[in-house]
């Protein structure tokens, strides 16, 4: 086997975050994965972000770092299925 195929490379942490909104009314939460928390947050305010956050203010409630890519996607997933830990979450932020 060559060499340069042997070497592999360190998988980035990934991150899986939690969005709130900022504007008044009824809260609305929006849950993602990311490799850079800060810019995916200025992506979904600045409207590039995902469809379902277009058109309003978002604050990052919750970020949690993960070993790679695959295990923040997966803890995305559970995230966004666990409605009570997403409740708790948001009840933990002002």
């Amino acid at each position: 086997m060559p060499e340069a195929l042997a070497t592999t490379q360190p998988e980035r942490p990934g991150y899986v975050y939690m969005l709130a909104t900022c504007d008044t009314g009824r809260r609305k939460t929006y849950v993602g994965w990311t490799y850079d928390v800060t810019k995916r947050l200025e992506a979904h305010n600045s409207g590039r972000g995902a469809k379902a956050t277009k058109g309003r203010r978002w604050a990052l409630i919750h970020s949690e770092q993960h070993p790679s890519k695959s295990a923040a996607m997966s803890a995305e997933y559970f995230l966004k299925k666990d409605r009570s830990r997403r409740r708790e979450i948001v009840s933990n932020y002002p």
